[in-house]
């Protein structure tokens, strides 16, 4: 059986883990999600799901998060106590051990990088927390958001899979043709091998 994630650690010491859009405005909002039409890199949700970290570049990436979202939050003597408890297998947040040398160098890297806002991948629907939506509804909603919006196309297919993954939801073609209202020979017809790869990548993290 593998190690619950213990966000309560992060929790008792007021860490940020997630926070909406900024300055980016939605395009539609209600009380249960933000929609934006041209979509929006600004959202950071990490631990939203039960997938755990399972890469070096993954685990880097979730402390660049970290950091970006709370060097504004007076707790700069705390970074290397944060970043060493998400890296230790045993509170639950990796799959992997990570030599204490390699941890010490990609820490040494985040903060050389300055916390600037890290790469992130580009969302149109975002839920909002307590929104009293099941799985069923939330994806009901993604369906007729993305589908409305968009031709059946590589974008709106990722942006479909995101979604799946982020209700921590097994992708597969059948569910996200089931989404778009299209039919899976439609899905197959616009996937190209970046997809695939990604699709096999999110999975794996579930």
């Amino acid at each position: 059986m593998s190690q619950e994630r213990n966000i309560k650690w992060l929790n008792d010491r007021y860490i940020v883990y997630r926070r909406d859009p900024d300055t980016d405005v939605a395009t539609i909002e209600t009380k249960q999600y933000k929609y934006y039409a041209d979509g929006t890199y600004q959202c950071y949700h990490l631990f939203n799901s039960k997938a755990k970290i399972t890469t070096y570049k993954s685990l880097k990436w979730h402390m660049l998060v970290l950091y970006y979202l709370n060097i504004d939050n007076d707790i700069e003597d705390q970074f290397y106590t944060i970043f060493r408890f998400i890296a230790d297998k045993e509170n639950g947040f990796v799959t992997f051990f990570i030599k204490t040398k390699t941890l010490n160098d990609m820490i040494q890297d985040v903060f050389d990088q300055g916390g600037d806002p890290p790469s992130n991948k580009l969302r149109k629907v975002v839920f909002k927390p307590y929104s009293g939506l099941d799985l069923s509804g939330k994806l009901k909603i993604v369906g007729q958001l993305i589908g409305r919006s968009s031709n059946i196309d590589a974008e709106a297919i990722y942006q479909c899979m995101l979604d799946l993954n982020d209700m921590n939801k097994k992708i597969t073609w059948g569910r996200v043709a089931g989404l778009l209202n299209c039919s899976t020979r439609t899905i197959y017809r616009n996937l190209n091998k970046q997809l695939k790869k990604e699709k096999q990548i999110l999975n794996e993290e579930l």
